[in-house]
């Protein structure tokens, strides 16, 4: 009698376990077929000025001697530094690179014995700067040495000016804010508009942060963006 009673408890036991397994995986697919979520996206962007600039500045000298040739790189250099210190340039702000010299008369291919100058040689003063103001006005002032006979490379592609914005971690926390309080309002539009309640966040993600050029003719000015992802509950 024991052992059969013992039988029909433990027999109970499994269904009764085996039934209470069933009807929580029925309530969690009820439950997973009545979550409803919204998905949305929140764009925060600011314009703000560079604060980092990088000039090269690249001259060409031709001569037929070398000595004489070497000469006016040192001289024409000299001219380009004053100028900038003069402009309010610290000198550690200056670098200056070694000169590239090209024969004619070496050269394999080419014209170098009809060639008016058998050497040619250029030379770049780079120019890092926190002062952007300061040395754009430098830039549009720099022309004037072409009169004491300084001939620039103005090739927009080698000698690009380089403006950056390195402040970006002052900005992230205000950004992503304003970010995730727009992404909230258009939750809110699509729950009032499908007759739902937004309930509290899913998931959220912060997307990358992008700096640009505001434009291709103001490189000073750049264009911080981010753009948030966010996930709502909706109920009825």
């Amino acid at each position: 009698m024991q052992s059969k009673a013992a039988t029909i408890l433990g027999f109970s036991l499994m269904l009764g376990l085996a039934a209470l397994g069933f009807l929580v995986q029925q309530m969690a697919v009820k439950f997973k077929e009545y979550e409803r979520v919204v998905n949305v996206k929140g764009l925060a962007e600011q314009e703000v000025a560079a604060d980092t600039v990088i000039w090269p500045i690249q001259f060409t000298v031709a001569d037929n001697q070398l000595g004489s040739l070497f000469e006016t790189l040192e001289q024409q250099s000299g001219l380009i530094t004053a100028f900038l210190q003069q402009g309010g340039v610290e000198a550690s702000a200056i670098s200056r690179a070694a000169p590239n010299v090209i024969d004619k008369k070496a050269q394999q291919y080419g014209e170098g014995d009809r060639a008016e100058f058998r050497y040619i040689a250029s030379q770049t003063l780079t120019v890092y700067s926190k002062d952007v103001t300061k040395i754009r006005g430098l830039i549009s002032a720099i022309g004037q040495l072409g009169r004491q006979g300084i001939v620039f490379n103005q090739d927009p592609y080698q000698n690009r000016v380089e403006y950056s914005f390195t402040a970006l971690n002052e900005l992230k926390p205000q950004m992503i804010e304003e970010a995730t309080k727009q992404a909230r309002e258009v939750a809110l539009k699509f729950a009032q508009d499908s007759q739902s309640q937004l309930g509290k966040i899913k998931t959220a993600s912060q997307g990358q942060f992008s700096i640009s050029d505001r434009d291709a003719n103001t490189p000073h000015i750049k264009k911080v963006r981010v753009v948030t992802t966010v996930e709502y509950y909706l109920s009825d």
